[in-house]
C-alpha cells in the first residue's frame, strides 16, 4: 500500500460541487491499494498515518530559530489532536519506467481496493477518535482543495514491515542562507551529499 501524507491548515472534498468532507488543521492521505496488499500492510498503514511526527514542539521555545530542522518532527496528529482526511488515490500505483503513459499494472483490482480501502479508513476510525477521521468517495471524480502547511509531505509505502519516506518541506524565511551552510559544511565533514531520501525500520517511528 502506499499513500502521500501532507500536512494541511486545511482540506476539503467534494463531488459534482458538492462538499462531501472537510477538515482544519491535520493531515490528508492519499492512499492507493496494490495488487499484494494484505489486511497487514493496510493496518500498518493506518498505524503510521497516526503515529507520523509531522509537526514540531515549540512549547518554550522564544526564537523559532533555535527550531533545528531534525528537531521539528515530535508531534504526530493524535499529539495535536488534529484530524484525518483519507482520500483513496489508485495512480499512486503508477509505473513510469517504459514511455511516458502511466501503467497501473501494480494497482489491485476494483473489488480488492475497494474492501481494503474501507478496511484502511474503518482501521483508522478504530485506532483514533472516529468524528476526526474523514472519507472521501472511493471510485468518485474528486476535486480536493487544501492548504498545505511547510509545506510538508511524505510519502509511504507500507511493504515488509518496512517504510519508505520521502520527506519534502520548505525552509522558514530568514533561515535560507543558515540552512544552505549547514548542508555545506554536512557535505564537507562527510564527503557525501546531504540526501532527504531514506529507509528506516518501522520500530523506529514508533
Amino acid at each position: 500500500m502506499k499513500a502521500i501524507l501532507q500536512r494541511v491548515a486545511s482540506a476539503s472534498v467534494s463531488v459534482d460541487n458538492h462538499l462531501v468532507s472537510s477538515i482544519g488543521k491535520g493531515v490528508l492521505v492519499f492512499a492507493a491499494v496494490g495488487e499484494k496488499d494484505t489486511l497487514k500492510e493496510v493496518e500498518a498503514m493506518a498505524s503510521k498515518v497516526l503515529k507520523m511526527k509531522m509537526w514540531s514542539d515549540e512549547s518554550g521555545v522564544k526564537d523559532v530559530k533555535l527550531i533545528e530542522f531534525l528537531r521539528q518532527w515530535k508531534k504526530s496528529v493524535q499529539d495535536i489532536k488534529g484530524e484525518v482526511l483519507c482520500v483513496s488515490q489508485f495512480t499512486l500505483m503508477a509505473s513510469t519506467k517504459k514511455g511516458n503513459k502511466p501503467d497501473f499494472h501494480d494497482a489491485a483490482g476494483l473489488e480488492q481496493a475497494r474492501e481494503l480501502y474501507d478496511h484502511f479508513y474503518a482501521s483508522v476510525q478504530a485506532l483514533y477518535d472516529p468524528s476526526k477521521v474523514k472519507n472521501g468517495v472511493f471510485q468518485a471524480m474528486m476535486e480536493v482543495n487544501l492548504q498545505n502547511s511547510g509545506p510538508v509531505s511524505v510519502n509511504y509505502t507500507s511493504l515488509h514491515e518496512a517504510v519508505t519516506l520521502e520527506i519534502e518541506t520548505s525552509t522558514p524565511k530568514g533561515q535560507e542562507k543558515d540552512r544552505a551552510q549547514e548542508m555545506k559544511d554536512a557535505k564537507d565533514e562527510k564527503g557525501n551529499k546531504t540526501a532527504e531520501h531514506f529507509e528506516l525500520s518501522t520500530d523506529l517511528l514508533e
